[in-house]
């Protein structure tokens, strides 16, 4: 039986345990796929003790505290600073990859137009970096949103009508929203949002937040984070299996 798991905090909703176990079951593949949730990313060595993993996905909090852990990073990983997708190869050594920039790009793509030039990503967690990496790639500009802005960030009161109206499309890589607390989302001006506006929620349950709501009440496109997330999950397989 081949191990792979997910490693977080507070994981018990998580996407990819259920996403990969029907996997495994409709190709009938002698796989399990189990939640390695931990308090504290210092107790990884005694989960990797325990038992034979082939591959571990990470998600919050672990995208960024997990690379010490780690062996080696693929480039494109080492670039973003953050790990969604850990392999182990035949040597044993853990190889940390990102798939998330994939899957946001792939899912992203199809909603573009030309007008989009400028983004807004709210949030500057492990997640964001995957997000600010695939921007680049797709050649669109993009400025960090922070409670708590560092260098070349901004906070939520700089977003007044002129910054809302010239970021088309506004990225939300902060858990408000999720469920159980889905009456929260991101503190911005929604009512200057407009029909050429995407609102792209990381967020998958609910399956339309609060954030998405307020953007289809101006006309704005919006989408959630499922797409992302099976695609990222397929691309975690193909590394593992490569």
């Amino acid at each position: 039986m081949n191990i792979y798991g997910l490693l977080g905090k507070n994981i018990g909703y998580s996407f990819s345990r259920n996403y990969f176990s029907k996997r495994f079951e409709k190709d009938n593949a002698a796989c399990e796929y189990q939640n390695f949730d931990i308090p504290s990313i210092e107790e990884l060595p005694s989960v990797l003790a325990a038992q034979d993993i082939k591959g571990m996905n990470v998600t919050i909090p672990y995208k960024q505290a997990v690379i010490p852990y780690l062996d080696t990073l693929d480039p494109v990983a080492a670039e973003i600073g953050a790990v969604n997708v850990v392999k182990f190869d035949t040597n044993n050594r853990l190889i940390g990859y990102n798939s998330d920039y994939y899957g946001f790009s792939e899912s992203l793509k199809p909603l573009l137009t030309d007008g989009v030039k400028k983004a807004l990503i709210l949030g500057t967690g492990g997640a964001s970096k995957a997000i600010a990496y695939a921007l680049d790639q797709l050649g669109i500009a993009y400025q960090y949103v922070s409670r708590t802005p560092a260098a070349h960030q901004i906070s939520y009161e700089a977003l007044d009508a002129a910054m809302i109206e010239s970021h088309q499309l506004i990225i939300n890589c902060t858990p408000l929203g999720t469920h159980p607390n889905i009456a929260q989302c991101p503190p911005i001006a929604y009512d200057h949002l407009t029909a050429d506006h995407i609102l792209y929620d990381l967020i998958y349950n609910p399956e339309e937040t609060t954030f998405m709501k307020h953007g289809k009440a101006q006309g704005a496109t919006v989408i959630n984070g499922l797409q992302m997330l099976i695609l990222q999950a397929e691309k975690s397989w193909e590394i593992w299996n490569e």
